[in-house]
């Protein structure tokens, strides 16, 4: 621990005076600025944070063993959901996906989840709200982001992407059913191995969030909670979903 404890703080020295042209389309520059450990009730963690150019949110890692210039590091994004995480909302499963990511990710050698400020998939809380309220008149997520003027999925990574690359990670497989993630992430030059499902199983509040996912967003997600294979290349089939394009994984 004390090892790669020495290792990210010495990142917190090498970016003080740090600049860089940034990357996506907003030139997003970050810097490690923080560093300090965590006991967790899921395991021992450092919590890493980062200052960037772009939106002025805190975004951070919870990293577990020694990551810095490591390959194949397990890495789930999980952006902030205020309802689910913290007041336990069962419209979502993003308390769940929290919760068996950081499970998952301490029965590895090592492994990153980042902590994005990204709530309600880049929309932001009153309007995650303003959402709620649409998909109880009937609309479902992808509609009801539409209704309100933004696009099914606000969310951009490049802020995780320069996160990941900050810490040296040198690639990662992807504990992730969204493909979206996959093709940023490769998109903004890291490294992608592979892919590790993240299966939540539904409950009877959030089949109509989960649906849409897989439906209409491409998320390799079965509303049933079983496990999609790491060998199946098409796409989860949801009875009444309409035929869309197939999804690739990125290679390395």
């Amino acid at each position: 621990m004390s090892d790669g404890l020495d290792a990210l703080r010495q990142l917190v020295l090498r970016d003080q005076e740090h600049e860089c042209d940034g990357i996506g389309a907003a030139r997003v520059c970050v810097k490690v600025v923080a560093v300090a450990e965590l006991p967790t009730r899921f395991g021992r963690f450092r919590l890493v944070g980062f200052w960037n150019n772009r939106d002025g949110k805190e975004h951070v890692a919870m990293v577990h063993g020694e990551v810095v210039d490591a390959t194949d590091v397990p890495v789930r994004l999980h952006s902030e959901c205020l309802t689910g995480d913290v007041m336990g909302s069962l419209r979502c499963d993003c308390r769940d996906q929290l919760t068996v990511g950081l499970e998952a990710i301490q029965k590895h050698e090592r492994g990153v989840l980042l902590y994005l400020r990204q709530e309600g998939r880049g929309i932001g809380l009153v309007n995650k709200i303003r959402a709620y309220a649409l998909q109880e008149q009937g609309l479902d997520t992808v509609e009801a982001n539409r209704a309100l003027g933004f696009r099914d999925d606000e969310r951009d990574y490049a802020v995780a992407a320069h996160m990941l690359l900050s810490m040296g990670v040198r690639s990662v497989q992807l504990i992730t059913n969204n493909p979206e993630k996959i093709r940023q992430l490769a998109q903004y030059g890291v490294a992608v191995g592979g892919r590790i499902p993240h299966v939540i199983p539904p409950n009877e509040h959030n089949r109509f969030y989960l649906e849409p996912k897989a439906r209409r967003s491409g998320h390799l997600i079965d509303v049933d909670g079983k496990a999609r294979l790491a060998e199946q290349s098409d796409r989860v089939v949801v009875e009444g979903m309409e035929d869309g394009p197939t999804e690739t994984t990125p290679s390395r």
